[in-house]
């Protein structure tokens, strides 16, 4: 899935709003953006809404933390709606998950783990693996982690990642393909900056991402695009796939001036896959 937008789990009026974006998924969410007074409410908004949205987007639930005193009632009430999967935020490793797999028991629907919001959990981003039945994809997350690094901005006056977010992003990026689940890129902030946006998303599928996080329903359209494999793309995978298939003895061979050999036939196959996925190109 391309699009992950997130919605306050006591904002029926933004849910409905958010059932109209066209994202791939909805994200109810239960913890940051829910004060400690308002959990209760909030767990009641979401059943109601579980119940009762539009289902053209599949709908997670974030739950608490798996240390926290709510994550059970939250669990309750994303199994008892039918929630397409659960969102696991302040994730150290794969315990983490499996934690909150015996938490929710027989029938835990996928995992989406937000794997770099501490700095502990940088150390057990290569511990995912083993998961691949439950867990369903991995994020990064840059301010919760500069809160608990105690940094003062997460980008530099250019807009690039600061060292320690550029770490946790590459990092999260290779243990997610290492654990076999879709690697998704944290949020764009700057919900006005829509240039800004399409830049990093462009960026985040050059270097492997297939999805992104988005806390405002116009950065949906945004990303639906930029996750979309491009004509030129499409084009050069078939033929990518049409001379080595002409060549099956030989391992690699020349197009336009450049050699093409197995990880390029893979790299198209995947092309291929998602065009077909979401009917065409960008």
């Amino acid at each position: 899935m391309r699009s992950w937008l997130f919605v306050p789990g006591n904002r029926p009026d933004m849910m409905e709003k958010a059932a109209r974006a066209d994202a791939d998924a909805i994200i109810l969410d239960l913890e940051d953006s829910v004060s400690p007074q308002k959990k209760a409410e909030a767990r009641k908004a979401v059943a109601s809404a579980l119940a009762t949205l539009h289902r053209t987007s599949r709908v997670w639930v974030r739950v608490n933390p798996v240390t926290s005193d709510h994550c059970e009632d939250d669990i309750a009430v994303a199994l008892a709606g039918g929630a397409d999967g659960l969102v696991l935020p302040k994730s150290e490793s794969g315990d983490t998950v499996r934690q909150l797999m015996r938490m929710a028991g027989t029938g835990c629907p996928p995992i989406l783990a937000i794997a770099t919001e501490t700095a502990g959990s940088l150390f057990g981003l290569g511990s995912y693996g083993g998961l691949e039945e439950a867990l369903y994809g991995m994020a990064w997350g840059a301010e919760d982690l500069s809160a608990n690094l105690g940094s003062s901005a997460t980008r530099d006056e250019t807009g690039t990642l600061t060292g320690p977010f550029a770490l946790a992003r590459n990092l999260m990026l290779t243990g997610a393909v290492r654990a076999g689940c879709q690697p998704i890129d944290t949020v764009w902030t700057a919900t006005r900056d829509l240039e800004g946006l399409e830049a990093e998303c462009n960026a985040a599928r050059r270097d492997g991402f297939t999805g992104k996080m988005a806390i405002h329903p116009n950065q949906v359209p945004i990303i639906n695009r930029s996750f979309l494999p491009t004509t030129e793309e499409i084009d050069m995978a078939e033929r990518i796939i049409v001379e080595l298939g002409k060549n099956p003895d030989v391992g690699a061979v020349s197009i336009n001036g450049q050699m093409i050999d197995m990880p390029h036939l893979k790299r198209a196959a995947r092309v291929l896959k998602l065009s077909k996925q979401y009917g065409g190109a960008t």
